[in-house]
């Protein structure tokens, strides 16, 4: 072995000291930790609800109705008298779920839509008329006409924010293929036989992963707040399940005489999107090799 070599050799990280850096910059990093805790304590909330639910979500009981919160009822009950501590759970897995089902779609999609377009130049101008196209109309405005068409499914929510999401992720993966198209290794990468669709996965969509993973998690966000809007316009899911939306919605006839039963599930929402918010700001930085030097 050469001095050049173990120069190098000594130089290098391993793999697992890359592991410890990254960990301690996350550690270092209070708004990504504070965002990440609160995510995975949601996340085990809306797992173990059937665990920590005290009472039957849907079940109706008239004596009970708009009672404040008590040992009984930790988050008092709504005016048919359902726990509200228990659709809060139940409704977390709801939300929870649709909005990591539209991140990873939109993802998905988008990145396949934004890696054809920026690579392939003859493909780029139709398919960015077709995504301007989408943009120009007001997210929530094409969410509710495309649920208006298909109905008011849990599915139907995950496709029309999908739908609403996919453009403008397709644009910052589009963005990153062209900067990289023109650099020396696609080149070289080119030159040496390899098809386009290997230059494609091999070489540039690993350059993509960073700002996609970042633009994923603030989509995630997004759709939480989306499939909340929806179902309190009456657009969403259906009034027999449990979700934050048709709770703030159906709270709206009761605000004065029942206070918390918009209280808790609006709180534990805006908990869950400034949560995810805080962690994609965190990814955003220690992702992007500037702000980590600085």
């Amino acid at each position: 072995m050469t001095a050049t070599t173990l120069s190098t050799a000594t130089e290098a990280p391993s793999s697992g000291e890359m592991r410890r850096r990254t960990f301690s910059r996350v550690i270092r990093h209070k708004g990504a930790l504070i965002g990440g805790v609160v995510i995975v304590l949601l996340v085990a909330a809306a797992i173990l609800a059937p665990v920590l639910a005290t009472h039957d979500p849907e079940r109706i009981v008239g004596l009970d109705r708009l009672q404040g919160p008590s040992a009984e009822h930790l988050f008092g009950t709504d005016s048919q008298g359902r726990d509200v501590f228990s659709r809060v759970l139940y409704g977390a897995r709801l939300s929870l779920g649709v909005g990591f089902a539209v991140a990873f779609a939109t993802s998905v999609v988008g990145t396949i839509i934004g890696l054809i377009s920026g690579y392939y130049r003859r493909a780029d101008g139709a398919i960015m008329r077709v995504m301007d196209g989408m943009m120009a109309f007001p997210g929530i405005v094409l969410a509710i006409g495309i649920m208006a068409v298909r109905g008011a499914q849990i599915s139907n929510i995950i496709l029309a924010l999908t739908v609403v999401y996919t453009p403008r992720l397709a644009r910052v993966v589009r963005s990153v293929v062209l900067g990289f198209r023109e650099s020396q290794f696609v080149e070289a990468a080119e030159a040496m036989g390899n098809h386009h669709s290997r230059v494609l996965w091999r070489h540039i969509l690993p350059n993509c992963l960073a700002p996609l993973v970042v633009q994923a998690s603030f989509v995630f966000a997004e759709a939480v707040i989306g499939e909340a809007t929806l179902s309190f316009l009456g657009a969403g899911a259906p009034a027999d399940v449990s979700s934050w939306g048709v709770m703030l919605n159906e709270s709206k006839g009761v605000l004065r005489q029942a206070p918390w039963t918009m209280l808790f599930p609006g709180t534990v929402l805006t908990v869950s999107v400034f949560a995810l918010n805080l962690f994609g700001d965190g990814l955003r930085d220690l992702l992007d090799p500037r702000l980590r030097q600085q």
